[in-house]
């Protein structure tokens, strides 16, 4: 299967090869083995065998072997890691960090990225986005959302704006902003859209 350039950081061959090194790159003190990494990105084997190949051969990665397991991490010693570990969080960053940032926020249902960040992912041609829009489907405390929001912007260096929306104001979708963001490009980081379950 061929991935084309990514818009968000069309120097990167696809997004298979983004998606690996966000991964890798943001969590720079775990090792990960080829059939966890395809499991993780939800990427086939051959293609995570041959990214890893080409990250290997350009110092980027370390590996070792374990038995027959091929284990592969962030080379903390190549001196390119941290300005393209800077490129890569601001560019595809916002996916991960989002996740594992808003995951433990109690009462929320579902996470998505939406606006000018979203429609770059999803391969629309523009300007690289300035800040990261959140929408959180259910009823979280703000406290812990706007802590949730400071978290991401610290590990991302980008501002991050969470709204808030009921799940049944979701799915409903009377109201203009709804319907407005339904139309737009998501990028669901926690849970599947709550209009889906409903249908």
């Amino acid at each position: 299967m061929r991935s084309d350039a990514p818009p968000l950081l069309p120097i990167l061959r696809s997004r298979h090869q983004a998606e690996l090194l966000t991964h890798l790159l943001l969590h720079p003190e775990q090792e990960y083995s080829l059939t966890e990494l395809g499991r993780l990105l939800d990427t086939p084997p051959t293609t995570i065998h041959r990214e890893v190949e080409r990250l290997a051969k350009a110092g980027i990665v370390t590996e070792r072997r374990v038995g027959r397991a091929r284990l592969v991490r962030a080379n903390s010693t190549n001196r390119y890691l941290s300005p393209l570990t800077e490129l890569v969080t601001l560019a595809f960053g916002p996916e991960l960090v989002v996740g594992e940032e808003f995951q433990s926020l109690p009462g929320s249902d579902a996470a998505a990225i939406y606006g000018s960040w979203a429609a770059r992912y999803e391969g629309e041609a523009g300007p690289p986005p300035r800040d990261v829009d959140v929408l959180v489907i259910g009823s979280p405390d703000r406290g812990d959302l706007y802590e949730a929001a400071e978290r991401v912007e610290q590990r991302l260096s980008l501002p991050v704006n969470p709204t808030v929306c009921s799940r049944q104001r979701w799915v409903d979708g009377d109201d203009a902003f709804v319907r407005q963001l339904k139309l737009a490009p998501l990028v669901w980081v926690l849970g599947t859209d709550p209009s889906d379950e409903a249908a």
